[in-house]
């Protein structure tokens, strides 16, 4: 993970299609196709784990199935604690015979149609599972198998995340990828201290009321945002920090990376 930010790689969120989808063949072709330019230009794929609580297929479903390629340094999978212990068993035993190593431990969101991981089918004595049991049972399930980092979010209190994320790191966490920045966070800034990899989350999408539930309070809608401005001010604000780019757009914005961080 150090070489992805010393090399200057980006991190490029892509979701896969949701279960539902109406268009499915479409929403697989347009997957691929994005996979593939992030692959291609030596970037790292990073694949989510039903964002926003929308059902969607697995890394391990998708990846297989279209028979894409797998390049260990080019691939990071989310994994959240919204499965049965079976179908986490499943991701993780695919995603290791997939040549996967980097894994993005989150608690997620769930929903309604979502199953919820249980102290009891991971043989825990907690009250519930988060990221940090998630941690532990994936090291000692499959041991020297993944590497696993977590996420940070700067919106929290700040001595209650720190001390989780203290807690996160003990439970053998390699990496830190945090929430939406924007701008000069002092915070953020001082997670150098950790002596982990940071990997900064860029907010792409002009739409920056999204981050509303996020941050905690209400942007309005008409709030205006330039997110390649912001990418740029990233990248000064944070020079030994890599950069995730979340809502990437694959027409517009994808083109102009190759000249923004080099």
């Amino acid at each position: 993970m150090k070489h992805h930010i010393s090399n200057k790689i980006f991190h490029v969120e892509i979701l896969t299609p949701k279960q539902n989808s109406e268009k499915l063949d479409a929403d697989l072709e347009a997957f691929c196709d994005k996979y593939n330019k992030v692959i291609e230009a030596g970037y790292v794929a990073c694949i989510t784990d039903n964002p926003m609580g929308n059902l969607s297929f697995q890394a391990t479903e998708v990846i297989p199935e279209c028979d894409l390629p797998v390049n260990p340094e080019q691939l990071v999978i989310h994994l959240n604690t919204f499965h049965t212990r079976e179908h986490l068993d499943t991701i993780l035993t695919t995603a290791a015979d997939m040549g996967a190593k980097y894994l993005l431990t989150l608690s997620g969101d769930g929903s309604e149609r979502l199953a919820k991981l249980t102290p009891e089918s991971l043989g825990m004595n907690c009250n519930t599972i988060t990221s940090i049991e998630l941690l532990q049972y994936i090291h000692k399930a499959y041991p020297n198998t993944f590497s696993c980092g977590v996420a940070f979010n700067p919106y929290e209190p700040a001595e209650h995340e720190l001390e989780r994320l203290e807690r996160k790191l003990e439970a053998g966490a390699e990496y830190i990828i945090t929430q939406p920045v924007i701008g000069n966070d002092p915070l953020v800034a001082s997670l150098k201290k950790y002596n982990v990899p940071v990997i900064v989350d860029a907010w792409m999408s002009k739409k920056l009321h999204l981050l509303s539930e996020c941050v905690g309070y209400e942007i309005p809608e008409d709030t205006p945002y330039d997110p390649i401005d912001n990418l740029g001010k990233l990248q000064e604000y944070y020079p030994d920090y890599g950069l995730y780019l979340a809502l990437l757009g694959f027409k517009s914005q994808y083109p102009l990376l190759k000249e923004i961080w080099k």
